[in-house]
């Protein structure tokens, strides 16, 4: 089976002349898919029915389909299921506020970067999403007209899928697409430096740096793929940035008596001082058989002052979802799983 939406225009005028329909058929299916929110190819009126029925008999469908499973947690947070073509699943968090909704969506089935805090490491790498299943987590959102914000965040490494990631935020932004604002979009990474040189060249989307030790030693022992895209590395990529009016900022995840120390402040400070950049400090959601604890209160907050005297602005990012395994790290292919 063939799959229409997450296709650019450019793309589906190739199409159209493969299937020797006029060009312009292209931009009337982008037009329908993406402004006029159709799920069926017979909803594509602006087509001729032969077109239509050409498409269907080609094996053709839109590839919009709603979620599997929806969960609530108590603080109104809801996560989605989503079973793929490809036999896979994945998960996305819709997160409402007073002033916004955000929706932190995954690109990957999986993933392969083995981070000790996360539940998505555990599953190993299944499967890279397309540009459409990945824009299908917000199309096929049932609160989607109240979203304000996305954050790449769910389930995946962005950079590690970077080829179908851009092509998503493209369509998002795009005037063809979604025409959503850039600073409305944030994307994660821990630091693929392949995948990360390319999204500043070809994004203004907002990034978020998953860092979470400014040490070298510690970094590696909770995120592997440290070996292979240290700490100065990425600091030299970001360094590159052709868009200076971009917000970068540094997710760091708050573990007890590992790296929230003044210690670990000072230097992480030194490492920030000569950029305009932000941190988001995270509280670490336990995860089955895993040592690592949550630091108190006490510690993140003086963290936090700290980092705001140094003029790096410091805010603790509020925990949703984890009654559902919906918050930060949590997100894994089951319903199943059980704290122990």
């Amino acid at each position: 089976m063939n799959f229409l939406f997450g296709m650019t225009p450019d793309e589906l005028q190739s199409l159209a002349a493969q299937m020797n329909f006029p060009a312009y058929y292209g931009r009337q299916i982008a037009e329908r898919l993406y402004k006029g929110d159709v799920a069926e190819i017979d909803a594509i009126t602006n087509l001729s029915k032969r077109a239509r029925t050409a498409l269907a008999a080609a094996e053709y469908e839109t590839g919009i389909y709603p979620p599997s499973v929806s969960t609530v947690s108590r603080d109104g947070t809801k996560k989605y299921l989503y079973r793929l073509h490809s036999g896979h699943a994945v998960e996305s968090v819709y997160i409402p506020e007073a002033d916004r909704a955000t929706l932190c969506i995954s690109s990957q089935a999986g993933c392969r970067m083995g981070c000790r805090f996360c539940m998505t490491a555990r599953a190993g790498f299944g499967a890279n999403l397309s540009a459409g299943e990945i824009l299908n987590q917000i199309r096929s959102l049932p609160e989607r007209a109240a979203l304000t914000n996305i954050v790449y965040m769910g389930m995946g490494e962005p950079m590690d899928n970077v080829d179908n990631v851009l092509k998503s935020l493209e369509i998002l932004t795009s005037d063809y697409g979604y025409a959503m604002g850039h600073k409305r979009i944030t994307v994660s990474t821990g630091g693929v430096r392949e995948g990360l040189s390319r999204f500043l060249q070809r994004s203004k989307c907002r990034l978020a740096i998953s860092l979470h030790s400014p040490f070298d030693e510690e970094r590696l022992r909770l995120m592997p793929m440290h070996r292979r895209f240290p700490i100065p590395d990425i600091m030299r990529t970001i360094a590159d940035d052709p868009f200076p009016q971009r917000r970068i900022s540094f997710e760091y995840i708050m573990f007890s008596g590992l790296n929230d120390s003044e210690r670990h402040a000072r230097a992480l400070a030194r490492l920030l001082s000569n950029g305009d950049y932000r941190v988001n400090l995270i509280r670490f959601h336990r995860i089955p058989d895993c040592d690592l604890s949550p630091s108190d209160e006490t510690s993140i907050e003086n963290f936090r002052a700290f980092l705001n005297s140094k003029g790096i602005p410091t805010t603790v990012r509020a925990s949703r979802g984890e009654d559902i395994f919906a918050a930060c790290g949590m997100l894994y292919d089951s319903y199943t799983v059980v704290i122990r």
